[in-house]
């Protein structure tokens, strides 16, 4: 047995954990659980006055008509994406985040975060509304308000090179966090290359 879905029938998206659709049943309803953007797949719980189901299996989908009990079966794949295309390709992109690393004192990034840039930029410019906290750090050299400035000033690197190349500026947010939030704890005055970072994530 399957499900051949309807256009106005409701999709439901992976990611929900737990979800219920507990209202009274109205003539004809249809939940169908599919993963998302990568693949991945939560679960749905269907509840209605006539039974209840657990859909965890992609293309998994449930039935039921006023007055009738809840049905179980796989949904076809093909006939879902064509009939809840929209839906579908309106799902948002995952949050992501990234790491650029810094030369010591400087705002200049090494060689290997030079060739990440590009690689984050294009994820960027796959949004078309991005939303990006950049986040400046340092290592322990140096004194605590100095850092203070060089984090801010990395992290200002960073917006600035996104503005440069189309990313509108109010979709950035800047801040530094000095050497408040090594990625590896050291003690004061240590040269470590990884605390020497700008985080950015995108969302």
């Amino acid at each position: 047995m399957g499900f051949t879905p309807r256009a106005g029938l409701i999709l439901l998206l992976a990611g929900l954990l737990g979800a219920c659709a507990s209202e009274p049943p109205r003539t004809r309803e249809f939940v169908v659980l599919v993963p998302d953007r990568d693949g991945k797949l939560g679960a749905v719980a269907v509840t209605s006055t006539y039974g209840n189901a657990m859909l965890d299996k992609p293309y998994m989908a449930t039935r039921y008509e006023h007055g009738g009990m809840i049905e179980t079966a796989p949904a076809a794949q093909e006939d879902v994406r064509k009939t809840f295309a929209v839906a579908i390709a309106a799902q948002p992109l995952r949050p992501v985040s990234f790491l650029l690393y810094f030369l010591e004192g400087t705002d200049e990034y090494t060689l290997e975060s030079k060739a990440a840039f590009e690689k984050i930029f294009s994820e960027i410019a796959r949004r078309q509304a991005a939303e990006i906290a950049v986040i400046g750090h340092t290592d322990t050299v140096g004194r605590v308000d100095y850092n203070d400035t060089l984090s801010l000033r990395r992290a200002e690197r960073v917006r600035n090179d996104f503005v440069g190349r189309g990313i509108p500026t109010h979709a950035i947010n800047v801040a530094g966090r000095g050497e408040r939030e090594p990625i590896v704890p050291t003690a004061d005055d240590i040269n470590e290359p990884r605390n020497r970072r700008v985080e950015i994530n995108v969302r």
